[in-house]
């Protein structure tokens, strides 16, 4: 009797919460269809797999076990590339980590709510702009006869325009300043509502104190939100041949790169594109994404291991 009463209980409730229970089976749904069922397809990096014989060809196709692994490895570029992922992925994410804590934090010091919610609006729109269009402004303003260059002559600052779309120089400060433009003000958001759950009778007996501002946010606002900022860390770490937290290094390699500025923006997800999946080479872009899943993994375990010794706040 005990166990139909709970179970009368358990769908009660399940009735009762049936619009958050739709978007949350949804969500799953969504996970299931697109990041798990496409793991099967694993499989053919370690096989001689080839488009034309379809998904019979995962059950056919010859045997050649790490294959591919090897042929990456042994790749001219596979330093070049390891090394351009890294340091753009590291430098955004030097950016992109302090850039919204310290968003959120201005916008929590602000006492009017109607400039609070200007502000953080005006913040985070450009997250929703697509990197495509984000691309097209550059090229607006930065090309040989653009915006910038226009205006630089005008004043006498140059003679001749900068090459900043080409020049290998300027693809690295142009991929930062973007990513931080772009992502900055979502990712305060996050850290706003880590905000929002501190015990504000902290503030008041601070402020009771004579505590400043300052040391209120020292001493109370970023320790409540250490947790937060670990999680985004160690997730960020995960990701970092990905993009870290600073967006989708594969969109801006491929809408910044050009023969100009190869040396430095050619990636792995990129190189992927353009080797494995334009030359119709599957499983060889297969082996390469299975490689850079593994090291996401690795980091992931071994910053959470870390952070654990040293904060004592972990993800898991």
């Amino acid at each position: 009797m005990a166990v139909d009463e709970r179970k009368k209980s358990v769908w009660k409730r399940i009735g009762k919460q049936k619009q958050i229970q739709t978007f949350v089976w949804a969500g799953l749904l969504f996970l299931f269809v697109f990041n798990f069922v496409p793991m099967f397809g694993i499989i053919m990096a370690f096989e001689n797999y080839s488009i034309a014989d379809g998904v019979k060809g995962l059950f056919t196709s010859e045997w050649v076990g790490l294959k591919y692994f090897r042929e990456f490895v042994n790749d001219y570029n596979f330093f070049s590339l390891i090394r351009n992922t890294l340091v753009l992925s590291l430098s955004k994410m030097v950016f992109t980590l302090p850039l919204p804590i310290l968003l959120a934090l201005i916008i929590n010091e602000i006492r009017s709510r109607l400039v609070k919610r200007i502000v953080q609006t005006v913040s985070y729109l450009p997250y929703f702009i697509s990197w495509v269009i984000v691309a097209g402004f550059c090229q607006l303003f930065l090309k040989s006869n653009g915006i910038v260059n226009n205006m630089l002559i005008s004043i006498g600052s140059i003679e001749q325009p900068i090459a900043f779309m080409t020049g290998k120089q300027y693809f690295l400060p142009i991929a930062i300043f973007t990513a931080c433009w772009k992502d900055m003000g979502w990712w305060a958001i996050l850290f706003l509502s880590a905000i929002a759950g501190i015990d504000p009778n902290l503030y008041e007996a601070a402020e009771m104190d004579g505590c400043s501002r300052l040391k209120r946010i020292w001493h109370i606002t970023l320790p409540g939100i250490k947790s937060t900022i670990t999680v985004v860390l160690i997730l960020s770490l995960g990701n970092l041949l990905g993009g870290g937290l600073g967006g989708s290094n594969f969109d801006q390699a491929w809408l910044l790169g050009n023969g100009g500025n190869s040396e430095v923006s050619e990636i792995i997800q990129t190189y992927v594109m353009k080797i494995g999946l334009s030359k119709g080479r599957y499983a060889y872009a297969a082996a390469i994404g299975l490689c850079q899943s593994i090291i996401s993994v690795v980091l992931v375990f071994t910053s959470n291991f870390f952070s654990k010794k040293v904060s004592g706040d972990s993800l898991f």
